[in-house]
């Protein structure tokens, strides 16, 4: 496989451990960019990489940055990703990769015309379980899957100048955490839902602070979504079927899940089923993203972001929550 030069947008704490995983898959990081010029220095010593950028715009002229992986607020995603997309770079973006599914939808235009890669930094498409917990749906020994069952719910210290409710910077729980559960949600419905039922209790800095979600097919699935950032929560997810069911804990990074069979209705059966290793989360994401680079598509995760944040957008619309920087045509 091709050595790739990667360039980091951001030093907060996910790029910290993004910097780890990317030293251990590839043995460097070219080049990182931040605005604090501080934080950027304390960053390249601490990961011992050479080229530092103070204005971010200076690493996306760079032509022998492959990869450019952005770790800001959500409200910088957008601009970032389109201009590494005109500089000809492949792009690894944080969750949520945008803020709005028109915002997502330019970008997917930009992508397919250059011919780039763009993946979401969801750490549950990578994990190996995942494919085994996927063949086992597929394989009918769950019956019909019926219902799907996620929840996220931290609790985050109460600061209102904190990110993460902050209306400035996308602040929420939608866009923070509900990523994940969407993500959860839509790998294991048929189809997109069409149908979307919400109600949301708001900070009082006016983001999202917990909400229900209630998603629909074409299909008579149904998926039910709970989300908090004041409520403490199990991350938890639930595959329901006919036959029986599938409990996964910590599934952003899951590494096993319990299967309890119940093709009677009267008797259970149970299987415990592992795979991967939950240090590796973003190693996984690495080493996935350099190989949609080599085979030239994404075995679809793109097209999953799309429907995931096309219903993030659908859920938000309905709340009437509007950020300062939302506009009718991004």
């Amino acid at each position: 496989m091709k050595k790739y030069n990667w360039g980091m947008i951001g030093t907060g704490w996910i790029a910290h451990e993004m910097a780890d995983a990317l030293n251990s898959v590839n043995g460097e990081i070219y080049a990182v960019a931040d605005v604090n010029e501080a934080a950027l220095q304390a960053f390249s010593k601490e990961k011992n990489i050479q080229r530092t950028f103070s204005n971010p715009d200076d690493l996306l002229k760079d032509p022998d940055v492959d990869i450019v992986y952005i770790a800001t607020p959500h409200n910088f995603h957008y601009d970032y990703i389109i201009k590494a997309l005109q500089a000809d770079k492949h792009v690894f973006a944080e969750k949520a990769i945008t803020v709005n599914s028109q915002q997502l939808n330019n970008v997917k235009q930009l992508a397919d015309k250059k011919g780039l890669i763009v993946t979401e930094g969801l750490t549950l498409l990578h994990m190996p379980l995942y494919k085994k917990v996927k063949q086992i749906v597929n394989s009918g020994k769950l019956g019909e899957i019926n219902l799907v069952q996620v929840n996220f719910g931290s609790l985050k210290d109460y600061d209102v100048k904190n990110r993460f409710f902050n209306k400035n910077l996308a602040g929420g729980a939608l866009l923070d955490i509900g990523g994940y559960a969407t993500a959860f949600a839509r790998s294991f419905l048929k189809t997109q839902p069409v149908n979307v039922l919400t109600t949301v209790k708001y900070f009082e800095t006016g983001v999202d602070e917990q909400s229900g979600i209630i998603l629909k097919n074409l299909d008579d699935q149904l998926a039910v979504m709970a989300l908090s950032m004041r409520a403490k929560q199990p991350k938890r997810g639930v595959i329901s079927g006919t036959k029986g069911y599938i409990e996964i804990a910590n599934y952003p990074r899951a590494t096993k899940a319990a299967i309890t069979y119940t093709e009677d209705a009267h008797t259970e059966t149970h299987e415990t089923i592992t795979a991967g290793d939950e240090s590796l989360a973003l190693q996984y994401e690495v080493q996935d993203m350099q190989r949609y680079i080599e085979q030239c598509h994404d075995d679809g995760e793109f097209a999953l972001s799309v429907d995931i944040m096309d219903i993030l957008t659908n859920v938000r619309n309905q709340w009437g929550m509007k950020y300062p920087f939302d506009r009718v045509d991004r």
